[in-house]
């Protein structure tokens, strides 16, 4: 079991506390419920356990009456009238190890503040805020370069910021482009990209490449891109219709990716179909109070964690101290610990002030409903600890 990672932490009620008092009234109050529920349904019990929820009102379950094991996750808040006024705080914390790789040749950028970054731009909701991390591979230019451009591509781009979508892909060709064209540096390096633009509570998450986003929801893991490896049955379809062929895993025999930027030495004249692309896959999110923070990493991460786990220790690294850079840190350590083969970058964004919640779980009828969510976080720490 990695350090710090204790699952047992103590379970009380979600109001006023574990006392007799709050037991005795909470029993009387069931019980005349219960007497009720019984003159209704001409003596016979409740089907389901849900029906007792919805009369004991001293302990305001959720609508739904599901007890969630969520790791440490309050289940009896959250109405829709109040998501809907939920605005995020961007706070983010990023780790960078050579790990045992010869050089290092990631790069990231983390603004949590992108109004303050680009200006005051027409149309532009606030809070706004920009994340990427860059894996590089040949070399370190092609990170570099698209590390301190795309963001510039992003804001220039005629359908910014209208078109978010259209914005983003645009600017990722165009970044690649440019990289071609810069002939003071080494243009057969190549670099992934993945990058999270968040505008209010919209969060759009943009991938090229092996990187990967994970959102935490209420400690379950929501991955937020795809991992573009040539095995995967749409990249090899795509790589396979444009002439490439896969050996081994590898693109041509020669990159274990099937999209990236640079590389240039695989690919055709500008704007020609080729197997390596460099267009992203784009995912949207409405965020809501659920959303506790986002986890960006490279593949020397995810070669050795999944995503759950990966959620799993960040939130409780974030209620221990609620500090996101101490966590992606954290995220860091364990991957060297896993005997990962590659370069380490990791960012954690937290979307409020506060560290996620932990779990109360009311004494009673524990041992008659779990959730989706609870099966989720139980499958995280099983995996932790495998």
């Amino acid at each position: 079991m990695p350090a710090g990672m204790d699952f047992s932490p103590p379970y009380t009620l979600s109001e006023g506390g574990y006392n007799k008092d709050n037991v005795s009234s909470m029993e009387d109050e069931t019980s005349e419920n219960l007497n009720t529920i019984k003159q209704n349904t001409n003596g016979r019990p409740p089907r389901h356990l849900s029906v007792m929820r919805h009369t004991m009102s001293s302990i305001r379950l959720l609508a739904t009456a599901d007890l969630t094991l969520d790791f440490g996750i309050i289940a009896n808040k959250s109405p829709s009238d109040e998501k809907s006024a939920f605005l995020p705080i961007f706070r983010s914390g990023s780790c960078a190890e050579r790990g045992p790789k010869q050089y290092m040749e990631d790069e990231h950028i983390c603004i949590d503040d992108l109004v303050e970054h680009i200006g005051d731009t027409p149309q532009f909701p606030s809070p706004g805020a920009f994340y990427g991390v860059f894996d590089g591979h040949g070399g370190i230019d092609a990170a570099s370069f698209i590390r301190n451009n795309i963001l510039r591509f992003i804001v220039e781009d005629s359908h910014f910021p209208t078109c978010w979508e259209k914005a983003i892909t645009g600017a990722f060709l165009k970044a690649d482009y440019a990289f071609a064209d810069a002939s003071s540096l080494d243009i057969s390096s190549g670099t992934t990209a993945l990058t999270a633009l968040i505008f209010g509570r919209t969060m759009i998450v943009a991938n090229a490449g092996d990187c990967r986003a994970v959102l935490g929801r209420r400690g379950r893991a929501i991955e937020m891109s795809n991992d573009h490896k040539p095995n995967c049955t749409s990249e090899r379809l795509r790589i396979e219709k444009l002439g490439g062929a896969i050996y081994d895993g590898y693109l041509n025999g020669q990159l274990s990716v099937a999209r990236a930027l640079g590389d240039w030495h695989m690919k055709g004249p500008k704007g020609s179909a080729c197997p390596l692309s460099a267009e992203p896959e784009l995912k949207e999110t409405h965020l809501t109070e659920d959303d506790e923070f986002l986890i960006m990493g490279c593949d020397g991460l995810w070669d050795v964690m999944s995503s759950q786990c990966a959620v799993t220790i960040a939130r409780k690294e974030l209620m221990l101290h609620n500090d996101p850079e101490r966590c992606s840190r954290e995220l860091v350590r364990e991957a060297l610990k896993r005997n990962t083969c590659d370069n380490l970058t990791v960012i954690v964004v937290c979307f409020s002030p506060d560290p996620p919640p932990r779990i109360e779980i009311p004494q009673t009828r524990v041992r008659r409903s779990i959730s989706l969510e609870g099966l989720n976080l139980l499958k995280g720490v099983l995996d932790c600890n495998s």
